[in-house]
């Protein structure tokens, strides 16, 4: 239970005792905490002096546990050159190239004492862990479970949890409502592995056939959004026959399964529509039809056939009965021509059935409509964060046409929040305008700080940046390499620190580790001072596996990056100065997890794969695709933070300037802020 609240909340629930513990126990236990960049709350303090010793001992051993891990403290970090990153200056590039060789073809690392280190010379904000309750706690899988947004793995994994130690008691804490269809098919699948109550809840969620195809997907351990293709595993009768009656209900199967055609295909194999053909007798005939390709006029084949003739009248009156369809289609509709004053009234009659995501995606794309774009950027639907990038502008839209969407835009979705409870006297930090709003989080590695991508954080203070990596091997010798792409203001490539040129440009590299049966480190250094003065504004972290292995595929793999005063002081990895840590776990071969702005000193959230599949297999032969990731994360126009609770507080509250006045607080550190991704979703994006 703790392991999730403190890692999602920062708070632990612990039961008040009948016993005492010494103070110098507790304060001890705080000295501890320290170095890993933690402390206590007063209020959780003075819960641990109610707790007897045993019982204190075991809740301090399983907390340090958790945040070890957290942080990236749980295991060794043993780099090729011991003394980093003196170690790497002060030696020759001949010294540098014979050890690299020798390690190549021995997988031996050269055998240096490890120097003492002074102790580290600066102080780091501890991070406040405070005392939680059992309500607030449980309020996470409601939260998660009523998310506008898809959830990323490591929620998903969390709301199974929930279902799994809960079983039966869970119906008290399932919302009336789950209104994303991915998020239905991860409760519902894990309601049939653990409770009874999945017929009830199912018959409440599954509308349509790809909710029933999104429930057998989650079910074989698969991809709800679709975009990958599943093993489908083999259903029992009792589940075979609850989706087989769920496209029964269906007015008309046929035309919602031929979106999925092939996915339907797979999955009829193991539900064997042909044995319930009396029973369920729509349900086989729309099989019949997918496996015959026999024609069928649906509502896409008519969007699309009107669109090729420039119909315009009759798209917008099909569009009309699917509203989000109509919001996705409308910047095409306006730009075909045709009487616009109809389109978009058709639009203002239909926005209030589109979901809040999809409207506030509309505003934010017509409010920057007209402005120009070099580039316009794509992240498509699936499991693996990839963005697509494609140049040039689209064609112009008047700039009055723009407006009249926005107006539309704004004004549904301030009749929806208004409905909504009070927020009384609101502070909203500016610095929320650096946020993202998290639309999708279906892709979102598992992260000390997780937010929506493309968010600018601010980069902690220190002149010196370091970088580092762990993992461990998979069935095979895994070699996966750290490297920093240096870029200017313009995008221009000036230089890159990685396994084939340990140092420059004010960096370092610990040195190339080829094989980690027992787990290998890689760490780079950045000197931020000497890298401005040498033009370079971008630091593009990149994460990529040499010998070609998934990250999916090995044990554990994770990076991060910590600030350093001094690149001397304390060891080499410092678990009290991590500033940021992310899982690498996707099925990709690199990856890049961040981007360091060191002119407006931001770190810009990234957490992108850049391919499945190397053509080539190091960073510098990928560095247009890295160009372009990098171009992608810094012009994505996307809607803030600060504009999402702007609208909230326009019509449920009042703005204050003083925090200390307000009743709701939008900030980086108090109140609601950029972390709290679960209520985000579930409270400000209904």
């Amino acid at each position: 239970m703790n392991a999730i609240y403190v890692r999602r909340r920062r708070k632990i629930h612990v039961a008040e005792g009948d016993g005492t513990s010494s103070v110098s126990l507790v304060a001890t236990l705080q000295k501890n905490l320290e170095s890993l960049g933690f402390g206590l709350s007063a209020a959780l303090t003075s819960r641990l002096l109610t707790l007897s010793q045993p019982r204190l001992e075991t809740f301090y051993h399983s907390l340090v546990k958790d945040l070890r891990t957290a942080v990236g403290a749980h295991r060794e970090y043993r780099p090729m050159y011991p003394n980093f990153p003196a170690q790497v200056m002060a030696k020759s590039e001949a010294e540098l190239y014979f050890n690299a060789f020798l390690h190549y073809i021995t997988n031996e690392l050269p055998n240096y004492k490890k120097d003492e280190r002074p102790e580290l010379d600066q102080w780091s904000w501890l991070k406040i862990i405070d005392l939680g309750s059992k309500e607030d706690f449980e309020s996470i899988f409601t939260r998660l479970a009523s998310s506008r947004a898809s959830l990323s793995e490591q929620d998903k994994a969390d709301l199974q949890w929930f279902i799994a130690q809960y079983r039966d008691s869970i119906e008290r804490l399932l919302p009336k409502n789950v209104p994303s269809k991915e998020n239905m098919a991860i409760i519902g699948a894990a309601l049939m592995e653990h409770t009874s109550l999945a017929p009830a809840f199912l018959a409440e969620n599954l509308k349509t056939p790809t909710d029933a195809l999104r429930l057998a997907v989650a079910r074989s351990g698969g991809d709800v959004s679709l975009a990958a293709p599943c093993k489908f595993k083999r259903f029992r009768r009792s589940e075979r026959k609850l989706l087989l009656s769920c496209l029964e209900r269906h007015g008309n199967p046929v035309e919602d399964m031929l979106r999925w055609k092939e996915p339907w295909k797979r999955l009829a194999e193991r539900l064997h529509p042909g044995d319930y053909a009396t029973e369920f007798p729509k349900t086989y005939e729309a099989f019949r039809v997918l496996r015959n390709d026999v024609p069928v006029s649906t509502f896409a084949s008519k969007v699309e056939g009107f669109l090729k003739t420039r119909e315009i009248s009759s798209v917008v009156g099909l569009l009309k009965s699917r509203p989000g369809d109509f919001a996705r289609r409308l910047d095409h509709l306006l730009r075909l021509g045709g009487n616009y004053e109809s389109t978009l009234d058709a639009f203002e009659a239909a926005a209030p059935s589109v979901s809040t995501p999809v409207l506030l995606q509309v505003h934010c794309h017509f409010t920057h409509r007209t402005e120009p774009a070099d580039l316009r950027v794509f992240f498509p639907k699936g499991g693996v964060a990839k963005a697509y990038g494609k140049r040039g502008s689209l064609p112009p839209l008047p700039r009055h046409l723009t407006d009249m969407v926005v107006a539309i835009a704004e004004t549904t979705l301030l009749q929806r929040f208004a409905k909504l409870p009070p927020l009384g006297k609101c502070y909203l930090d500016p610095a929320l305008g650096d946020y993202l709003a998290p639309f999708s989080q279906r892709s979102a590695s598992k992260a000390l700080h997780t937010v929506g991508r493309g968010s600018r954080m601010p980069l902690p203070d220190g002149d010196i940046l370091r970088f580092f990596l762990w993992w461990k091997n998979g069935k095979g010798r895994t070699d996966i390499d750290l490297s920093a792409a240096l870029f200017s203001s313009s995008y221009r490539y000036i230089d890159i620190l990685s396994y084939y040129n340990l140092k420059g440009f004010g960096g370092c590299h610990s040195g190339d580790i080829v094989d980690a049966p027992q787990g290998a480190a890689e760490f780079i250094d950045v000197e931020i001072p000497k890298l401005l003065t040498q033009g370079v504004r971008y630091v593009v972290m990149s994460i990529n596996s040499y010998t070609q292995q998934f990250y999916c595929d090995l044990p554990e793999c994770f990076a991060g990056w910590m600030s350093r005063q001094s690149a001397g002081s304390g060891e080499i990895f410092e678990p009290r100065t991590v500033e940021g840590k992310a899982d690498i776990a996707a099925k990709t071969a690199i990856c890049l997890p961040a981007v360091f702005d060191l002119e407006d000193r931001k770190v810009i959230w990234a957490d992108l794969a850049l391919t499945e599949r190397l053509s080539w297999n190091n960073v510098h032969n990928n560095l247009s695709g890295i160009a372009l990731m990098l171009r992608a994360v810094t012009n994505l126009q996307k809607t803030t933070l600060k504009e999402l609770f702007d609208l909230h507080i326009k019509v449920r509250g009042t703005l204050v300037e003083d925090k200390d006045a307000a009743d709701t607080v939008f900030s980086l550190d108090e109140g609601i802020t950029p972390y709290d991704l679960d209520l985000i979703g579930s409270e400000f994006m209904k």
